[in-house]
Formats: structure tokens, sequence, C-alpha cells
């Protein structure tokens, strides 16, 4: 409270000396659609200042139809005037407290003064002049609203001074692709600032280019030269990389971040070099650190960013230079709480405070979105804004929320609008943001998505569930995501789409935030099958399984609805809403055949991961196949064989079993080497009926299935024991120090 004090006395008495002479008027700047004032700019206006002008004649037309002239200082005829920029009446205040891009929006006699910090800052001045005291609003990538009156004025005195909390601030949503919506919403975009972004080992020394003929520039894992990341030990990786930066900068003068960091994988070097180093630094940080260091060196004009992520997340020995930034990932937290309470983010935290006894040029990477399910209810929203205090408390410098990036996600333009606001103003009135957005975003139906989102958290919380950046719709089907909770939550959305029947524009909103429940139903039915919720019907007397007929009508709907929204793909680097279609008309065209193994007694002689296998053993003979999503209908074995004994309840005679394997190398899962195909009378003496030997994958990053049949005609059994061999040890081109393979298995189907 004593510094909120400090603060606004600072502001009234010294940004001007004459502060306390202005006395409350009103400032007319449009009367009956008549210009009453004119937009003043410096004689040599910046690109941003001529912009800002622009912009705020644009929007006094759209409002009133009035058309204020734009002229240089010197042309002012001491009227009522809008001065935009560093002008000379601007030069009266204490420019001095307008912070890196901030702004200050002040009122003289009979003008009004918006005057920018650094970079964008007078721009986004005066899309805060809009929205703020003239009622203009920019909800989302659409055309920003605005009330129409041929009367504008603003009381005065105005006296608003804007700081960022954050130098750097983006929520990776498509919202912020939108130029308009990033100025307005005062948001970055990491192609505008960064020269290098991201994972850069790769971009600055391409395998491609240099493996065959120069294997040392790259990481030695397992006593070999892989293109996992880069030796940075190397004298010829570090003058490369420092010539690779000399001609960067000089194609792009005006970036000012540069990024040297690992890629997004494991496998760094440990030869004996970089070995001594990370020894010497505690992990395989410290090489790094050392490395950014030396190239920063070579630019102490510029600022180089590195990721503090995976293997490199903690922090070395060695300080970065003044000019290293670390970006510290926070990917291994669960999102059920905040990031200051979160049992998961301890490690974040310690790392947190490790890196900042080292520097205090920190970013954080943090992530709003389910990677592996997009469309997916993620009700994370409210633990923003503490997460945001938290990093601010830290001194973290800049913030980089990762959403879905270039598709549309679960209330994506709900989720970017918060992170917005956030960003500039971590103690923003949240309330206040949501009720303004949720009114004007969804008109009438706002009470009802309130009521939603609402229960949505409630159940999340209720529920206990560990809210998963790489979770699924399956994971949690008992939980907040239940069947019957699904009902409940569409049958909110009813009545908000009730509210909004006759318009448009309303309707299609609400229909967007329902497309995340029907992609839950969808994924879910795939689960069940022909139970309860699936998308089968099964008929009790004859045992057959028939496709429900209404459901190949609402998969086209929903996808369709896919399209409308903005959906490009429905996971990170997952399928296009047309291969999700593919995929489900592949399943109704494929006949079903009854399983004499359904529902049959499974023993497994080793466990799976439990992480994925919602059904358990009974995955294997449920009569529902996985396809390419890893984490459901399949059961996940890392770095175990499966040994899987089936027992029929009786001898039954067949003629074929078959079953099927996932390749899905970005996964680091493999093909089995063998499978062995044993039955039994008695469940004791098993004899061999059958193996298979497979060829290990090339290097291929494409996820795909592979079935394998035993044909066995006019045969009875009443045991039958798979055994999948796992693959030892990773494919070189996929080596990686810290993983092992595993082996993904799914229906065993006897015919």
């Amino acid at each position: 409270m004593k510094k909120a004090l400090k603060i606004i006395l600072l502001l009234l008495f010294s940004l001007t000396a004459d502060a306390c002479k202005t006395t409350e008027k009103t400032l007319v700047l449009v009367a009956n659609a008549a210009a009453k004032t004119q937009i003043i700019i410096p004689a040599n206006a910046t690109i941003a200042e001529q912009k800002a002008a622009l912009i705020l004649q644009s929007y006094i037309n759209k409002i009133s139809k009035a058309s204020l002239p734009i002229s240089t200082e010197k042309n002012w005829n001491k009227n009522t005037a809008i001065f935009i920029g560093r002008t000379q009446v601007a030069e009266n205040y204490n420019l001095t407290k307008i912070k890196n891009d901030g702004f200050f929006i002040a009122t003289t006699a009979n003008s009004l003064v918006i005057c920018g910090g650094s970079g964008k800052g007078v721009v986004y001045g005066v899309y805060h002049f809009l929205e703020n005291y003239l009622g203009c609003r920019k909800y989302a990538n659409i055309p920003a609203s605005v009330k129409t009156d041929s009367q504008i004025s603003v009381s005065s005195p105005i006296w608003d001074l804007q700081n960022p909390q954050f130098i750097y601030r983006q929520s990776f949503y498509p919202a912020s692709l939108d130029a308009e919506y990033m100025d307005w919403h005062k948001l970055q975009n990491f192609e505008d600032l960064w020269g290098v972004w991201g994972h850069s080992y790769f971009k600055i020394i391409p395998p491609k280019k240099y493996f065959k003929t120069k294997p040392n520039y790259f990481a030695q894992v397992n006593g070999q030269r892989q293109a996992t990341q880069l030796c940075l030990s190397n004298a010829e990786v570090y003058k490369l990389t420092v010539e690779y930066f000399k001609l960067a900068m000089a194609d792009n003068p005006d970036a000012i971040y540069w990024s040297v960091a690992a890629n997004d994988d494991e496998g760094f070097c440990t030869c004996p070099i970089c070995k001594k180093i990370d020894g010497e630094e505690g992990g395989p940080q410290g090489s790094l650190i050392r490395f950014v260091n030396s190239v920063a060196k070579q630019f102490p004009d510029k600022i180089f960013t590195t990721l503090a992520y995976s293997y490199t997340s903690k922090p070395p020995k060695t300080k970065p230079l003044k000019n290293v930034y670390p970006i510290l990932s926070s990917i291994d937290a669960y999102r059920s709480n905040p990031l200051p309470t979160e049992a998961s983010a301890a490690a974040f935290r310690k790392n947190l405070n490790s890196w900042a006894a080292l520097t205090k040029n920190i970013f954080v990477w943090d992530y709003s979105t389910q990677f592996t399910s997009y469309l997916c209810p993620f009700p994370n929203y409210d633990n923003l804004k503490p997460n945001l205090i938290y990093l601010a408390k830290a001194d973290v410098k800049g913030v980089f929320v990762q959403g879905s990036g270039y598709t549309y996600s679960d209330m994506v333009e709900y989720n970017s609008y918060l992170q917005a606001k956030l960003l500039w103003n971590p103690n923003a009135d949240i309330i206040q943001i949501k009720q303004d957005f949720l009114n004007g975003y969804y008109g009438k139906a706002a009470p009802f998505i309130i009521d939603y989102l609402n229960q949505l958290q409630q159940n999340l919380q209720a529920t206990k569930v560990n809210l998963d950046i790489y979770g699924n719709p399956i994971n949690n089907y008992s939980d907040y995501l239940s069947p019957e909770l699904l009902d409940t939550y569409s049958q909110i959305l009813d009545k908000a789409e009730a509210a909004v029947e006759t318009q448009a524009s309303f309707l299609q909103r609400v229909a967007n935030v329902r497309l995340g429940l029907d992609f839950v139903v969808l994924q879910q039915a795939k689960f069940f099958g022909s139970e309860k919720f699936g998308y089968q019907i099964k008929n009790i007397e004859t045992q057959n399984v028939t496709i429900n007929p209404n459901w190949p009508a609402k998969v086209k709907k929903i996808v369709a609805q896919c399209k409308l929204a903005g959906v490009t793909e429905l996971a990170e680097g997952g399928q296009s809403p047309e291969a999700y279609l593919a995929e489900w008309e592949q399943i109704f065209a494929t006949p079903f055949v009854p399983n004499k193994a359904l529902n049959a007694s499974v023993k497994l002689a080793y466990p799976f991961t439990p992480d994925f296998a919602a059904k358990k053993e009974r995955t294997l003979v449920d009569n529902v196949n996985g396809y390419l999503d890893f984490s459901y209908n399949w059961l996940f074995f890392y770095d175990t064989n499966l040994i899987a004994t089936i027992d029929l309840k009786q001898e039954k005679p067949f003629n074929q079993i078959q079953t099927q394997f996932l390749l899905d190398p970005r996964h680091y899962i493999f093909l089995p080497t063998e499978v062995v195909l044993e039955t039994s009378l008695d469940g004791i003496n098993f004899k061999n009926v059958g193996n298979q030997t497979i060829a290990p994958a090339d290097e291929d990053y494409t996820a795909s299935i592979k079935k394998v049949s035993f044909n066995l005609p006019n045969y009875t059994a009443r045991y039958i024991r798979l055994t999948a061999i796992c693959p030892s040890q990773l494919p070189q081109w996929r080596i990686n120090s810290r993983k092992k393979p595993a082996i993904c298995s799914d229906e065993v189907s006897v015919w």
C-alpha cells in the first residue's frame, strides 16, 4: 500500500511542475461529426509516431465520421490538439518515467498528449486511449468494435502512465498473428524480435551440410558422433557460429535477440572435453553457457538467448554474461495449480531461484495448452494471474506463453485476451477483464459461458486431476471430463446457444466453445467402442457389433466446425481435420469380425507403463483398435518385453491370430525385433506355433502401425501367449543418452 501511494505521489508531483493547476473540464475532440481538434506529430516523427497518428485518425473517423487533420508541430495553430510522440509539448513532462515500451497519456489546458517510450510505446498508447477512453475493443483477430457517436470528448485531467511489467510479452495463439491485435494488446512476436529463435543449433550448423564430412562438429553419444546436438568444445563449431551471426546480423540489423540453444531433444555431447567442462560446471548446461558466453563476447551490443530446458534446465557455476539471457522452461509442471504452489513445479521454482542468483536477465517459457489434444478443455485459466505475479516477484524480465500457436484450440480467444492483459500488468483487475471480454465477445450467451468455465475449473479441483500439457481426454474420462460431466457442460452450452440463436456471429462463437466438448466425445467414443458412450452398438443376443448410424454424420459435422473455427492440426505435429475425418471413415469402413478373445483374461509377465493405459490389460482384448495416438488404446512398455498370456476360458477353434504394434520414433516407440506366438491347452505346457522377425525401421519420424498375423488353419487352444521383444537399444539415427526404446501393443484378435 505504501509503495502504491509513493508511486501516485511521484506521478502527481514529479511528472510535471504544473500538474496541480489543472482543473477538471471536458476536452472536445469531435462535435456533430466535425473535427474540433487536430493531430500533431514531431517534425521528424518516427515510423512508430506516424503510425500511431494514422491509427488514431482512422478510429476517430470510424467512431464519428470526422476526419482529424495530421500536421507537424511547427504548423500547430495553438488550438485544441492531440500531440502524438515526442513533441515539444510532450517534452515539458518528465519523460524519464516512461520505461521500455511504456507510454504516457495526459491532458493540458486544451490538449491531449500521448507519448511512448522505446519501440512501439506510442502505438500502444494510442490503442490504450482508444480502448480505455473511447470504448473501442479488439476481442480477437477480427475487426475491432467501436461505439459510433458524432460527439467525442474526454474528461480532463488525464494522468495515465503505463509501464510494462515484462520487457518481452508473447501469447502464442492465432490471435497474436494478427498485426493489429498484437499492437492493440501490447504483445510481441518472436519472429519480429529474434534474428534466430528457439532451438537453434542446427539452424547455425545444419547436419545436412556438415555431418557426413565433419561428424566431429556434432555430439558424441555412447561413443559415436550423432546429429543430435553440437559438440560445443570444438573450435571449428565456435568459429562457424561466430561467422554465422556476423552474416545474419548484417542481414537483419533490427533484430534484438539471437538464440544459441540446444535442439528439442536429448543426446548432448559426452566427448572428453565437453565431459570435462560439464563435470566442472555441474552438468551439460555448463558447456552450453561457456559456449554462449564466448559467442556473446564477440557481439557485446547484441543480446543472446539460450534455453534452460530439459538437460540444460539447471544453472551452471559460470555466470551468463550481461548480454546473455537464459529462457527457463516450466514444461515439467502440471497445470492443476499455479506455479508457486503446484508440487510438480518444485524443480522449476528451484531452478528459477538458482538462475536468479547468477543473472538478472531471465525469461520464462510457460505453457497454457494441451499439446496432445489442442481442442480438449484445459481449464488452467485462473492460474495465469498468480503465475505472472510470481514471475514478476522473481524479477523475470520476459515471458513467452506457448499456446496452440497457429491453430485454433480450447477457449483460444479467451486465453489470448487474458494473457495479453496480464502480461502487461499482472496485477490488473482480472474480474473486470473477464467480464468485459465475455460480455463483449459472447453477448447474451456470456452468463452461460461463465457458468461453463466455472464448472470446468471446479470439477478439475474436485477430482484432483494432474492437468498435464501432454495428457488427453481419455486420461481424464473418470475425472473432470467424465461422460456424465460432459453432458452437464453440454446442457449449459445449450442455454448459451438458445440465448443467441438469432445472432449468427455470437452463435458461431458458442459453437467454437462447444467444439472442445464435441472433440472429447469423439475421442472417448473410440476408447469405449461398443461399451456405453462408444460409437458402436452391440446386439446383446447375437454379440454382433455395428456402427451407430448417427455417428458418421456427427463426425462430419464436428470436422466441418473445426475448419470453420480455424483448426489446422489437432495436436502438436498431429492430424489435420481432413486426416482425422479420414481416420474415422476408415473405422466406419472396417467390417466387424467377432473376436474370440474379446474380454478374455490377460496376465502380463512384466508391467506396462501406467501413464496411458486407462483399460489396463483389457486394452489388448477390448475389440477397440489403437490408432496413431500412442497415449490411448495401446499398452505401452518402456524398455520391457511384452509377454501376455490370454485365457479364452475354454478350448476354442480358430484360424488366425493377429495383433498390431505402433511405430512412433518421435516418441521413442519402435517395433519389436521379434514376435513369438505360443499356445496351450492347460496353461502350463506351451507350444511355439509361430515367430516373426521384424527388421529395424529406417530413419523416418512418421507414425505408422504394423500388423502381425499368424495363420493357424483349423487350430484349437485355450491359452495364447504372445511375446514381443523390445529393441535392446535405440537405432543410431535416434540415439539418446537418457532415453530407451518402448513398444506399444494393441488388440489381440482371434478369428
